[in-house]
């Protein structure tokens, strides 16, 4: 793939590493190892990426990988720590910090276009939040996850929210309680990844998931991810309901006209520019 590489962070060495590659896929890579910390730095660099993916017409997939071995190792103590001596003691900063945090984690899935985690190392604490937050994982048979907060005195309480999300509840205290990380096979059983390849195949079948979704109507998908996220918080027959009003508007797109005409016809379907 062709690529348009540019970067984004503050004074000093780049955080986070974007590239254009090939039409339509936007590629950051969190280039700050060996831990990849999602440190205050780190956390603007994304917030800023993802602002601009959402503006961006051009975008049709995100992808968020990582140098290195380790795809995260979730926050900087060392910095949260630094603001103990402050009169509130941190809170105010400690406030602030896992706010923008959490700001961030929502904006992924709120994101018009599927967004793909390519993990090849270690992700935990906020890390692992942040892969259980994307849409799609592709994850490398070295790589496990975890949520370790409670060996330094702290529960994972933010990654909870999203790890809760893709995994059972028993799977998710496990992982919270005992701090202990999985494998990726074991995390593709729980529901946090998608697919684990060989390690040697990761960035491969990364794009072979983004060729995938390129090949597909992106309005489609667009409707889609945002109808699936809504009836994640609703009762069953609010879900069903939106489900229901979903499809039909579905079914009166220009897309749906066309693949369904394509597939009737046994050809391939000719999709409207989106």
């Amino acid at each position: 793939m062709n690529q348009d590489v540019a970067t984004t962070g503050a004074a000093g060495p780049a955080l986070l590493r974007q590239e254009r590659q090939g039409a339509g896929v936007l590629r950051l890579t969190l280039a700050s190892p060996p831990a990849n910390l999602l440190s205050e730095g780190m956390l603007a660099a994304l917030q800023e990426a993802v602002n601009a993916a959402a503006a961006d017409s051009s975008a049709r997939v995100l992808v968020v990988a990582a140098e290195g071995k380790i795809f995260s190792g979730g926050h900087d103590l060392k910095e949260l720590t630094a603001h103990r001596n402050a009169a509130d003691r941190g809170r105010a900063y400690f406030e602030r910090v896992f706010d923008r945090c959490s700001r961030l984690m929502q904006a992924l899935p709120a994101l018009p276009m599927p967004v793909v985690a390519e993990v090849g190392g270690l992700a935990t604490a906020a890390g692992c939040q942040l892969v259980a937050s994307c849409d799609i994982v592709v994850a490398s048979d070295e790589a496990r996850f975890g949520v370790n907060g409670i060996d330094v005195g702290l529960f994972c309480s933010t990654p909870m929210v999203a790890l809760s999300r893709n995994v059972s509840p028993k799977a998710a205290l496990d992982m919270l309680m005992t701090g202990e990380p999985i494998s990726a096979e074991r995390a593709r059983e729980a529901g946090l990844v998608s697919r684990v390849v060989p390690a040697s195949e990761l960035r491969r079948e990364t794009e072979r998931v983004c060729d995938n979704l390129l090949a597909r109507p992106a309005d489609v998908l667009r409707l889609g991810k945002r109808a699936f996220y809504e009836q994640l918080r609703m009762p069953v027959a609010d879900a069903y309901r939106l489900g229901s009003a979903t499809i039909v508007g579905n079914m009166l797109m220009d897309e749906a006209v066309e693949g369904i005409a394509a597939f009737v016809e046994k050809r391939k379907p000719k999709w409207p520019r989106s």
